[in-house]
């Protein structure tokens, strides 16, 4: 089935609670595949990860700074994945976000998709009262110097996978064992730290996502990952678990 011009007006967006890294990789590819065939419009899962780290194609094994021992004793893994980027942690508390997105039914560029994610988290963070900011020398959004937002993304055919991190109660403790996307004199922080409290994670995804979708310019849907056009999908790559070693 071939995409029509209503399912190009529109974001998808599922909340999926918390899901294993593999799990959601093998759903971004299932979901990738799909919408390259037209047949679901642009997706958005929203969710966060147990502990783990990942690095990217860009990544360098010597960004991460603790031995496997220490990683394993503070309850993480290491994973090489396919997306851009350096070293970065996932973790409770972080909402992460995976837009499927074809790019030629929106703007085939990757330096705006970029910016519009930026744009997207940055106006979310301004719904909380947060001076979100753009750095020209590293991607990503800052809040006073400090790094509140990972953006990490794979454009294939130009659709897109992986996507952003956003620090929302996440333990900052973790990333000390990392040098946070390859860039070592900047530090983290998350919307707990900058508020005094966290705001529920399904209340910032529910934000994000309308932002997102204002940046896409599409209408935003939300749907159950488990029935709707989503679930058959997810079910069926529930099996798949891409190699640990995908770069």
């Amino acid at each position: 089935m071939r995409h029509d011009v209503a399912s190009d007006t529109q974001l998808l967006a599922a909340w999926l609670g918390r899901v294993p890294y593999e799990e959601a990789w093998g759903w971004q590819r299932a979901l990738v595949a799909a919408r390259r065939a037209g047949a679901i419009p642009d997706v958005l899962l929203l969710l966060e990860h147990p502990p783990v780290y990942t690095l990217g194609r860009r990544g360098r094994a010597e960004h991460v700074l603790a031995t496997p021992e220490e990683i394993t004793s503070a309850g993480a893994r290491v994973l090489w994945v396919d997306r851009g980027g350096d070293a970065t942690f996932h973790g409770p508390g972080q909402l992460v976000g995976y837009p499927i997105v074809d790019l030629r039914t929106w703007r085939p560029d990757a330096h705006a998709y970029l910016r519009a994610l930026e744009a997207a988290l940055i106006a979310a963070l301004a719904d909380y009262g947060l001076a979100g900011e753009h750095d020209p020398a590293f991607t990503g959004v800052w809040v006073g110097g400090a790094k509140i937002a990972a953006i990490g993304v794979r454009i294939a055919g130009w659709v897109t996978s992986h996507g952003f991190a956003l620090n929302v109660s996440t333990d900052l403790s973790y990333f000390s064992r990392i040098v946070p996307c390859g860039i070592p004199d900047r530090p983290v922080t998350s919307l707990e730290r900058e508020l005094g409290q966290a705001p529920p994670l399904a209340e910032v995804a529910e934000g994000v996502a309308q932002r997102l979708s204002e940046q896409l310019t599409r209408r935003l849907c939300w749907t159950s990952p488990t029935a709707g056009p989503l679930g058959p999908l997810l079910q069926s790559a529930a099996a798949v678990v891409p190699p640990a070693g995908g770069r």
